[in-house]
């Protein structure tokens, strides 16, 4: 697997290391300057845009508070449509779950379409443990597993990727999988697809065993909704005896009505279209269509955790568009493999440091891996104020405090390498506190600005060598206030 992801360099050192590499930038810059231009047409066709964006948003909190009601209505309506609800607290659980589910049909493989909960609790290696072999069908998803690689995009997980790397990996790996790439491939986009459809269509049609995930769920009829581009998802759902998807709790909606709204942003927010070219939806079971069997198992993996926070919960309004990806210009240039989660980018900064909590380094930096330009949420379908929670959780870091982890309430202690961090800020907060403090230091400033380095000492150094330091005015505006009047003395 790639070297930059769990476990791996917190997020400073694995951007440090993605920013050498000259191909990788080219091909971030190229997809994600060209998918941002197609979602800002796409999304300007609608002159209701902000009012579905305030939709999206209140239904999505909404859920969010009543989630253990919605939870509930779900399991009764998905056990009376003839399927079979299992809960999973965690990776392990959820692992060991599916594990056996697969086990029981005696088969050794599944067919997956994308499922991003899945990559987060390695399903595919838990199942690899087992004997169990999983194949990717996304045409994304299959070039990661065929270069033996990780996703770096919510939307495109190869992005990293351009076409004659793709063509090499095709040719040099398909044959281990299955069906080998054709003679003389090119890297043509229209030759790698089909090298990719013949290599799958043997696997649809042999696998007895499919694993999902979701895009939505709704309560009131226990509907589950996949919306996809390429119909490797349709393949997986219906010709499968079994189907298994795993689904985090968050991807729940009351009703049809309220699945309406995110079917137009969705789209529009992702691929720049304006409605999937594939929309499936299934209710439980039904005799002579589609599986026999029926397993939904509902993922927490920290959720709970993450909307117990008043602040951070808006993170599971997230609908995985990666609109925020696209305009971000941090994850432009680091690509995604830099944030160390399946989820990168702004939304990974924030949902990933509190899905794993903060006590390890990697998840300790990503709550920095912003320039908070604010562009994510400017973007944002479900109006996550992303720069909001990135603050947030840098207080979080830096100072510990109150959080809920696994259930529990604890105080986290703060991360280590942020002593002088929180020196400064107590000091801030003292002086800030004493106003005749706070004006004699303003005065000081003014009076030796001609004194001041360009650059900070010590820590402040990496700040200040890539920004100018803001000049310090004549003097400060408590005594040009004063001086003027309130500046009705300047006025001629």
């Amino acid at each position: 697997m790639s070297g930059t992801f769990v476990g791996m360099p917190a997020f400073p050192q694995a951007a440090h290391d993605a920013l050498a590499d000259p191909t990788l930038r080219g091909n971030l810059r190229h997809a994600t300057h060209t998918i941002r231009a197609k979602r800002a047409r796409a999304v300007a066709e609608l002159p209701d845009w902000a009012r579905l964006r305030e939709a999206g948003r209140r239904i999505k909190d909404h859920t969010l508070r009543h989630l253990d009601r919605y939870l509930e209505q779900l399991e009764e309506a998905v056990t009376a449509a003839g399927g079979t609800v299992h809960w999973a607290a965690d990776a392990d659980e959820a692992n060991r779950i599916v594990t056996e589910l697969v086990r029981a049909t005696g088969e050794s493989e599944v067919v997956k379409v994308k499922s991003m909960a899945t990559q987060e609790i390695g399903l595919n290696e838990a199942l690899e443990a087992a004997g169990i072999r999983a194949y990717e069908t996304d045409l994304a998803e299959l070039i990661v597993q065929l270069g033996k690689d990780r996703p770096s995009h919510i939307l495109v997980p190869a992005i990293h990727r351009n076409r004659g790397e793709i063509r090499e990996i095709f040719a040099r790996e398909m044959g281990d999988w299955g069906r080998p790439a054709p003679e003389g491939l090119t890297d043509a986009p229209a030759d790698l697809a089909e090298a990719a459809r013949l290599h799958l269509r043997e696997k649809f049609l042999r696998a007895k065993v499919g694993v999902s995930g979701a895009n939505f769920m709704v309560a009131e009829t226990g509907t589950l909704v996949v919306v996809e581009s390429e119909g490797n998802g349709r393949m997986c759902l219906t010709l499968p005896e079994t189907l298994i998807s795993v689904v985090g709790i968050e991807k729940i909606v009351p009703t049809w009505r309220d699945l309406e709204v995110f079917l137009q942003t969705l789209p529009r927010s992702s691929t720049a279209e304006r409605m999937n070219p594939y929309t499936s939806t299934w209710t439980g079971t039904t005799d002579g269509d589609g599986p026999a069997t029926f397993h939904l198992v509902l993922l927490d993996n920290g959720r709970t955790d993450t909307l117990a926070d008043e602040v951070g919960r808006q993170a599971l309004r997230c609908i995985r568009c990666s609109a925020c990806l696209n305009v971000c210009p941090v994850y432009e240039r680091a690509g995604g493999h830099a944030y160390g989660s399946v989820y990168p980018g702004p939304i990974g900064a924030i949902l990933s440091p509190q899905l794993r909590g903060t006590a390890s380094e990697i998840d300790a930096s990503l709550p920095y891996a912003s320039s908070l330009c604010g562009a994510c949420y400017e973007v944002c379908p479900v109006a996550i104020d992303i720069p909001e929670v990135l603050v947030h959780l840098r207080e979080r870091v830096v100072q510990g405090g109150p959080a809920v982890r696994e259930g529990n309430r604890v105080v986290l202690k703060p991360a280590k390498g942020h002593a002088a961090e929180r020196a400064a800020m107590r000091a801030a907060r003292w002086a800030f506190a004493h106003p005749a403090v706070l004006r004699g230091g303003q005065r000081l400033a003014s009076r030796t600005r001609r004194l001041h380095p360009r650059t900070l000492p010590g820590p402040g150094r990496a700040w200040s060598a890539t920004r100018d330091l803001p000049p310090v005015p004549a003097e400060p505006f408590r005594d040009w206030w004063q001086r003027t009047n309130g500046g009705k003395d300047d006025v001629k």
